[in-house]
C-alpha cells in the first residue's frame, strides 16, 4: 500500500510501499511470523520514525511497519532481564519495569523510540561516560533474514551478525525479539544538580568534577550568542535517588501538542537568540542547587510536547550530531563560532561527554570525546552549506557524525567515520537497504 511514512526531520520517501507483518498461531504461546521480507524488492524495518534523517526510509523498496510487533515476551523481575519484540516502545517498557524497581540501562532523548530502533542505532544517553551505549546491554536477539532463516545472535552465537546488527541501521534483517539487561532503581525520582557555566573550559571542568559522582551528565549550550556570552550553558548532573520512594512511570500521552506546522518565519536568529537568553536566565535561581525530579522530566522533556518537530514548519529541519576526540576543544570552539556567525544557531543544543567503554557494534557512533547535537531549520542550500562546512571541521578533527540524525552524509565521510564498513557490509542482508545506505555505499 502507498504510505506517507517520514522521518522525524520531515524527510519523506516519495513512492514507498509499506506492509504490516502479522503473526500466525502455530500452537505455541509465541506463534510464528507469517512471512519473511519479500523477495525481489528491498526491505527495511520502520518503528516510530524517530530517526531524524533517511536511515529509516527506503524509497526503492518496502518498509516493514513493526508497530504490530509490540509484545512483551518475558520479564524476569529478579534478574532484571526483559525480552520483547522490536515494536515495543521505550515508554511501554518503562510502564512495565519501573513499578518493579528497574530502569532502562541507556536511554535516548525520547521514550517514543522502539526497542528495534534502539538496537539499530545503538542509542546513547546521558550516562555514556559511566555505562556506554545501548548495545552493551543487549544480550541476544533473533534476526529474520530475507532467506527465511531465523538466526539467534549473541556475544557467543552468530557473533559477526550480532556485532553488525547493533548499530547496523536495520540493514542486517528484521529483529523479531531481543533480550536486554536492566538497571535496578529504588525510586522514580532523580537527584539533579544544576550549574550554569560560561565557556567550554568551564563545561569541561564541570564534566571532570561530576564524572565520578554522577551517573548522568548533560549540558544545554547556547549556540546563538557571541562575545562574553559565547558557549554559555546549563550543566545537569544526576543520579537515581538512593532512597526508597515511589515507583511510578509517566502517564501515557503528552501535555501539549503542536496542531500544525508553524510558519517558518517565526524561527529566526532573533527568536532563537531570545529563547536561549531566556533559558539561561531561567536557571539563575537554581544555579548550584540540587532538585528532585521525576525521571520523565529529566530524560524526556520534549516528550511533553506532541509533534514538536512541527515547530520547524513544513520543510522540517536537520539535526546535526557529532563527536570530536578528547583534547579537540579548539575544534569544538571553532565549530561553535561558525554556527554563531551563521545566525542559524539551534535553540536545542545538547553537549555531552562520551566515555571510553566500547560497544560491540561495528558501526556504533559513540567514541571518547565531546558530543554536540544541534537542530537547524531547513533553509535549503544555506543550511546544507553550513552542515557540510561543519562536516569538514569534524573530519579534520578526527571526529564522526551520527547516521541516525543525518541526511547529507557523503560516502567519503561515512567511510572516514566508520572504518569497519567493509566488515559490516559482508553481514548486510542482500534484500535490505535504505535511502541512507544507497547514498553512502551505493
Amino acid at each position: 500500500m502507498g504510505s506517507a511514512y517520514r522521518s522525524w526531520g520531515h524527510v519523506r520517501a516519495p513512492a514507498q510501499l509499506a506492509r504490516v507483518p502479522a503473526w500466525i498461531d502455530d500452537g505455541t504461546r509465541a506463534g510464528v511470523l507469517a512471512d519473511a521480507p519479500r523477495r525481489g524488492t528491498s526491505s527495511l524495518a520502520y518503528g516510530r520514525g524517530r530517526s531524524y534523517g533517511d536511515t529509516c526510509l527506503n524509497s526503492d523498496g518496502e518498509l516493514i511497519d513493526t508497530r504490530a510487533l509490540d509484545r512483551f515476551i518475558d520479564f524476569d523481575r529478579v534478574s532484571g532481564r526483559l525480552t520483547a519484540e522490536p515494536g515495543v516502545t521505550l515508554a511501554a517498557m518503562l510502564r512495565l519495569i519501573v513499578p518493579a524497581g528497574w530502569f532502562l540501562p541507556v536511554s535516548p532523548g525520547t521514550s517514543h523510540a522502539t526497542l528495534g530502533g534502539a538496537i539499530a542505532n545503538d542509542v546513547h544517553g546521558k550516562n555514556h561516560h559511566a555505562d556506554g551505549s545501548f548495545g552493551r546491554f543487549v544480550e541476544r536477539f533473533t534476526v529474520l533474514r530475507s532467506s527465511g532463516e531465523h538466526l539467534v545472535c549473541s556475544a557467543e552465537e552468530n557473533v559477526e551478525l550480532y556485532r553488525a546488527t547493533i548499530g547496523g541501521l536495520g540493514l542486517t534483517g528484521l529483529v523479531t525479539g531481543a533480550t536486554i539487561r536492566l538497571l535496578p532503581i529504588r525510586s522514580d525520582r532523580m537527584d539533579v544538580r544544576i550549574d550554569r557555566f560560561h565557556g567550554l573550559d568551564a563545561f569541561m571542568a564541570l564534566a571532570a568534577r561530576r564524572r565520578e559522582s554522577h551517573r548522568y551528565t548533560v549540558a544545554w549550550l547556547d549556540c546563538a550568542a557571541g562575545g562574553d556570552a559565547f558557549a554559555r550553558g546549563v550543566f545537569l548532573a544526576a543520579n537515581h535517588a538512593h532512597r526508597d520512594g515511589p515507583l511510578e512511570p509517566a502517564p501515557p500521552g503528552s501535555r501539549l501538542s503542536i496542531p500544525f506546522p508553524l510558519p517558518s518565519r517565526l524561527l529566526n536568529r532573533y527568536t532563537i537568540r531570545a529563547f536561549n537568553s531566556a533559558y539561561f536566565a531561567r536557571h539563575r535561581p537554581l544555579d548550584g542547587r540540587e532538585i528532585a525530579q521525576h525521571y520523565q522530566g529529566f530524560f524526556y522533556p520534549l516528550d511533553a510536547i506532541d509533534r514538536w518537530n512541527r515547530i520547524y514548519g513544513t520543510r522540517g529541519f536537520h539535526q546535526y550530531q557529532f563527536v570530536v576526540p578528547p583534547g579537540a576543544g579548539s575544534a569544538l570552539a571553532s565549530i561553535l563560532q561558525r554556527i554563531v556567525r551563521s545566525g542559524m544557531g539551534s535553540f536545542l543544543a545538547v553537549l555531552k561527554e562520551f566515555g571510553d567503554l566500547p560497544s560491540p557494534g561495528l558501526l556504533s557512533f559513540p567514541r571518547p570525546g565531546l558530543c554536540l547535537a544541534l537542530d537547524f531549520a531547513d533553509r535549503g542550500a544555506r543550511t546544507e552549506t553550513l552542515i557540510r562546512a561543519l562536516d569538514d571541521e569534524v573530519r579534520e578533527a578526527g571526529g564522526a557524525a551520527y547516521p541516525a540524525k543525518d541526511r547529507l552524509m557523503t560516502a567519503e565521510a561515512f567511510r572516514a567515520y566508520f572504518p569497519a564498513v567493509d566488515t559490516f557490509a559482508r553481514q548486510v542482508d542482500p534484500r535490505f537497504s535504505s535511502d541512507f545506505w544507497r547514498r553512502v555505499h551505493g
